[in-house]
């Protein structure tokens, strides 16, 4: 008998436009892969997250919630963090022209984006723009336990 694949799932909430959004999206995003049979990397998604979210605070004004859109998938998830700034970000499809300065705090996220996320990119929206990254299904690791003696 063969299972059924879940079937896909999503959630928007919206987030404060401060710092404090940061670890609550980690936080969102890590719940919504925990109860999957083949989740995408909890880990990785937390920190793609954590970049959009933070880049989201960082670059748009004013105090317009941000949202956090996130579909599971049986191929993997996708996450967006839609803001109300229509500006596209740094270009997330191609690399950068320089590296960046090893020395600055930021100018690492997209970086990251490309490098760990099987696809990435930004898109228009009625009140700004979506930014998100894909990741794909990987199955859950099982946990080796000694036999008792």
């Amino acid at each position: 008998m063969h299972e059924r694949p879940s079937p896909p799932a999503s959630w928007r909430v919206a987030l404060p436009h401060s710092t404090a959004a940061v670890p609550v999206a980690r936080a969102l995003v890590r719940s919504a892969l925990a109860e999957l049979e083949h989740a995408s990397d909890t880990d990785t998604a937390e920190l793609l997250t954590a970049e959009l979210v933070a880049n989201a605070v960082e670059h748009t004004s004013g105090d317009a919630p941000i949202e956090l859109v996130v579909k599971v998938l049986p191929n993997g998830c996708t996450v967006e963090v839609h803001d109300p700034d229509p500006e596209p970000p740094g270009d997330l499809a191609h690399a950068a022209d320089h590296e960046p300065d090893l020395w600055e705090e930021g100018g690492r996220g997209l970086l990251l984006i490309r490098a760990l996320s099987s696809a990435c990119g930004h898109r228009p929206t009625e009140s700004g723009k979506a930014v998100w990254f894909r990741l794909a299904a990987v199955p859950r690791q099982r946990q080796w336990r000694p036999r008792p003696a």
